[in-house]
């Protein structure tokens, strides 16, 4: 895969619900739990947490076909832990992912799936971009075209 953006739109409904056009033709409306919000949709932290886990999941079973190894089912538990701080913030401070797989021919494919497990993770681009910290850049810009706020990572 070539090096390549991502862009995401985001609208305000109403409160805190956002509608995000992913440009392909797939949109998800968002919002925060109560009190914020009315929880009418995933959380951000819920979509990071659900793009962890299908991104290794994903990686899993491209190696598993790539090596000619059947999976009748994959499912996959993502639990994140969200805690505060030493400011008091809300923070991410951590997630678990399991992956449930069941396997065909397992015994006679055991050299197949020993080199998945060890290769899947590494190709999981969300996973292993979020461990080493992404670099994200953030603008405000008002209702006349003005930057009223840049805060650029170097």
């Amino acid at each position: 895969m070539e090096d390549h953006d991502i862009e995401i739109t985001m609208e305000q409904i109403e409160n805190y619900q956002f509608k995000i056009d992913f440009g392909v033709g797939a949109e998800l409306l968002a919002d925060e739990p109560e009190p914020l919000g009315e929880g009418k949709g995933p959380s951000a932290s819920r979509i990071l947490s659900a793009a962890v886990g299908n991104c290794l999941s994903a990686s899993l079973l491209f190696c598993l076909q790539k090596a000619r190894v059947d999976s009748k089912v994959l499912k996959t538990r993502v639990t994140t832990r969200i805690e505060r701080n030493e400011s008091k913030r809300l923070r991410i401070g951590g997630a678990k992912v399991s992956i449930n797989v069941e396997l065909d021919d397992a015994e006679s494919n055991q050299n197949k799936i020993n080199k998945c497990i060890e290769l899947f993770e590494d190709f999981c681009i969300v996973t292993k971009s979020v461990r080493d910290g992404i670099d994200i850049d953030v603008e405000v810009i008002d209702q006349h075209g003005k930057k009223i706020y840049e805060n650029e990572n170097d």
